[in-house]
């Protein structure tokens, strides 16, 4: 399905990553990947998994700190001159404000979150559309908390609700282009990401129990997701948010127990 295609995947933190199922997903069907990492910790715990799939190319990123998305690219472009997709998996905000009222949540903390976990996928469209003259497709992560209050949420709910407008205005800007900017909104994970979030167990458990298909959903199913928006398959969506949570997002009030 994406024989011949090419792609950088940016935030796989190990192998319960939403970007690692995708990835994954995306090399089993052909595809040619490249990984960027956060830190040197974080290559060293990627470095086996990208072997795994037979990939090469790991490139440090870290995009809170101004240039690095410039400098990422660029240094793709030594490896390939053009891409096909990209996977943004990032997100960041002080797990000592995930708890408690948002109200709370200090400028500094705003700030970082909305920049690593928002700005970061506008500055990697830009630098990413300069790498597909022949269209692509541009691919990041949400999550319910975006568009309805979730425990704990907090800040990182209002860093989604920007990251979410931002697929659609960058649909907008990217698609004479013919590169597609979609977001995948996945029901609760146990990843490295969702444990930062204080009750994240109550929220797994809640999910499970009300959405229509009784479960959450397992890494396959949301790699199959982003399969999806990746290949030719959705060569006509852009602009969207896909859930993939069993379902949870369609109900209003969960019925009795």
């Amino acid at each position: 399905m994406l024989s011949g295609k090419r792609g950088l995947v940016m935030g796989v933190a190990n192998d319960k990553s939403i970007a690692w199922g995708i990835a994954k997903a995306a090399a089993n069907q052909g595809a040619k990947i490249a990984f960027s990492f956060q830190m040197e910790g974080f290559g060293k715990r990627l470095a086996p998994l990208a072997d795994s799939i037979g990939s090469s190319i790991m490139i440090e990123c870290d995009v809170a700190q101004e240039g690095s998305v410039d400098h990422c690219f660029a240094e793709l472009a030594t490896h390939w001159p053009t891409i096909d997709f990209v996977v943004h998996a990032l997100a960041f905000s002080d797990k000592n404000e995930l708890k408690g009222a948002y109200m709370n949540t200090s400028r500094d903390n705003f700030a970082n979150t909305m920049m690593v976990s928002a700005y970061s996928f506008t500055e990697v469209a830009r630098a990413a559309s300069a790498m597909m003259p022949a269209g692509g497709a541009l691919v990041t992560l949400s999550f319910l908390g975006a568009q309805r209050s979730t425990p704990n949420y907090n800040v990182m709910g209002v860093a989604k609700a920007a990251l979410e407008a931002s697929v659609r205005y960058l649909a907008v800007d990217l698609g004479g282009q013919n590169i597609r900017v979609n977001a995948i909104s996945a029901g609760p994970m146990r990843t490295l990401a969702g444990a930062a979030i204080t009750g994240a167990r109550h929220i797994f458990r809640h999910s499970e129990h009300n959405a229509p298909l009784q479960r959450n959903p397992g890494l396959e199913e949301i790699g199959r997701a982003g399969l999806y928006l990746l290949s030719d398959l959705s060569s006509g969506v852009t602009g969207e948010v896909h859930f993939v949570d069993g379902g949870y997002n369609s109900v209003g009030i969960p019925g009795e127990s």
